[in-house]
């Protein structure tokens, strides 16, 4: 039996894909309305188109009554739940864990340091036609804390090493010894916070993260600690810390806002001490490389049947 796998990709761009399966290509263009390549009951293994708008990447799966692989691009699969309940049980769901981490990591860190170190200021500066010096804090000797501490968190750690840090803490779901040190439960953030100065979320949105970074987590942080947001936008109840930018208590660096995007007239766009980048942590030259050699991975062991990566769940289970 043929099985038709649709690829967000050209078939034809990627090298190296086994032979067997139809390929067919459908990225979701057009604001979704393009065409679908085949009948979405005959697709057994569905790449997800990438950055997209909301909902695009849904609208065949109801009607993939056959599938038996859903592959997304992207670490989050949060945009994902609506679709699920419309699959056959059996099919794995599974994320990009191994694509995104350094591109992410890449951001977090220059968000820290641009923050730290008043870029955004210079830039302005710059177009007045100002020299515009002053004293800023610096990353060396400060303390930082990463709350999601999978795959990116470790990346982001790795990037910071050679910073000079105080001390890193790291936090995630459930505690665990690394080689760099002890992961904190989610339930030791109150003691945690107080002492950190740049906190930097990287944890996926589930029920136990939304709204996490809520007043009172805010609240816990100390007077001039940074908020770095390179995980998704509704892990932050924006109006919280709209509330703590504006008193000039904390400031705040965000790839991912809430909503999102952003729209034109949004107080977060002119809060005092906030940097706003347009959720651009993933979409670099890094991508593209790194997703085709997942996809050729991930049908390898699709076509011949062996346990597939990044499984987060499967359907009816």
């Amino acid at each position: 039996m043929t099985h038709d796998v649709w690829l967000p990709i050209a078939p034809k761009e990627i090298e190296g894909l086994p032979q067997g399966p139809r390929y067919l290509f459908w990225d979701g263009g057009d604001d979704g309305e393009r065409e679908f390549p085949g009948d979405p009951a005959d697709c057994a293994f569905y790449v997800v188109p990438y950055m997209r708008p909301g909902g695009v990447g849904l609208r065949p799966m109801a009607d993939m009554s056959t599938v038996r692989v859903v592959q997304t691009l992207s670490a989050g699969v949060d945009h994902l739940e609506p679709g699920l309940r419309h699959l056959p049980p059996g099919v794995r769901l599974c994320n990009a864990r191994g694509v995104h981490e350094a591109s992410t990591a890449e951001l977090a860190l220059a968000l820290v340091l641009a923050s730290l170190r008043g870029i955004p200021d210079f830039v302005r500066a710059q177009d007045r036609g100002e020299w515009r010096g002053g004293f800023h804090p610096a990353l060396a000797d400060r303390t930082a804390l990463i709350v999601g501490y999978g795959a990116i968190g470790a990346a982001i750690e790795d990037r910071l090493a050679p910073f000079e840090l105080a001390r890193v803490a790291r936090v995630a779901r459930s505690g665990r010894t690394t080689a760099r040190g002890p992961v904190h439960p989610l339930t030791e953030l109150p003691s945690l916070l107080p002492k950190a100065d740049v906190v930097i979320l990287s944890t996926p949105l589930t029920e136990a993260t939304r709204g996490l970074v809520n007043a009172d987590f805010l609240g816990l942080m100390k007077d001039g600690a940074l908020l770095v947001n390179v995980s998704r936008g509704p892990v932050v109840d924006t109006e919280a810390l709209l509330t703590e930018v504006e008193k000039g208590r904390i400031t705040a660096a965000l790839d991912v806002t809430d909503p999102e995007p952003l729209p034109p007239g949004h107080p977060l766009w002119t809060a005092p001490g906030v940097l706003i980048s347009p959720h651009v942590g993933g979409p670099t030259s890094a991508f593209l490389p790194r997703a085709k050699r997942l996809l050729v991975d991930q049908l390898h062991r699709f076509v011949n049947h062996e346990p597939l990566r990044n499984v987060i769940l499967t359907t009816g289970s």
